[in-house]
C-alpha cells in the first residue's frame, strides 16, 4: 500500500492483542542514502509520555491504526544503538532543501510517499511558500547532504513536451 506521511501523522499505534493504545505517530526516521525508514517517532502513552521510537520492522500491520506486537517494541530512540549514528548524522529528508544540479530551488521536502509493504520512500513533495511543487521520483535523488537533496536536471525532453505544439490541429473559426 502506498501511503503520503502526511495522511499517517496522528494515527494511533495498538498492541495487535488486545487494542490497547501505546500512542500516536507523530515523525519518521528515513535513512538519506538508501531511502529506507528506519522507523517512526511516537509521541504519548508508555514510559515517560515523551517522544518514543517504533522499529518498521516492528510493525505488524498499517491500517487505520498501526499495529504492533507489543508495547514493548515501543522505546526510546536513544535505546537503540543502531539507530545513534543515523540521528546524529544531521542528513535529514523531511524539511530539507530541494535543489538540482545547476542549483535551481525547486523548494522544501514537507511530505513524503512510502510503500508499506518494503518501507521504502518512493516520492518527495517539494513546497514553496504556499504552493506544493512537482512530485519528485526517489530514483532522481543524487545525494543528500546536511544543506540540500540534490536532484538530477530535468531532461531537455520533458522540457520540449511541456513545450510542444498540441497534437490536435486548430480548427479555424467560421465566421
Amino acid at each position: 500500500m502506498q501511503l503520503r506521511l502526511s495522511s499517517c501523522i496522528g494515527l494511533p499505534v495498538v498492541e495487535n492483542t488486545d487494542l490497547e493504545a501505546i500512542g500516536t505517530l507523530s515523525g519518521i526516521l528515513i535513512h538519506p542514502d538508501t531511502a529506507k525508514i528506519e522507523g517512526f517517532f511516537v509521541h504519548g502513552g508508555g514510559i515517560g509520555g515523551g517522544n518514543l521510537f517504533l522499529s518498521a520492522l516492528d510493525i505488524q500491520r498499517f491500517s487505520t491504526r498501526v499495529y504492533v506486537r507489543d508495547a514493548d517494541m515501543v522505546s526510546p530512540a536513544e535505546d537503540r544503538v543502531r539507530l545513534q549514528p543515523l540521528l546524529e548524522d544531521g542528513r535529514t529528508v523531511l524539511g530539507q532543501k530541494i535543489k538540482t544540479e545547476c542549483g535551481q530551488y525547486l523548494g522544501k521536502c514537507m511530505d513524503v510517499q512510502f510503500n508499506t509493504a518494503h518501507f521504502l520512500v518512493e516520492w518527495l513533495f517539494p513546497k514553496h511558500l504556499w504552493r506544493w511543487g512537482i512530485a519528485i521520483p526517489v530514483t532522481e535523488i543524487l545525494e543528500v547532504r546536511r544543506d540540500a537533496i540534490i536532484v538530477r536536471n530535468p531532461t531537455p525532453v520533458a522540457e520540449e513536451l511541456q513545450e510542444s505544439p498540441p497534437l490536435l490541429p486548430q480548427i479555424p473559426d467560421i465566421a
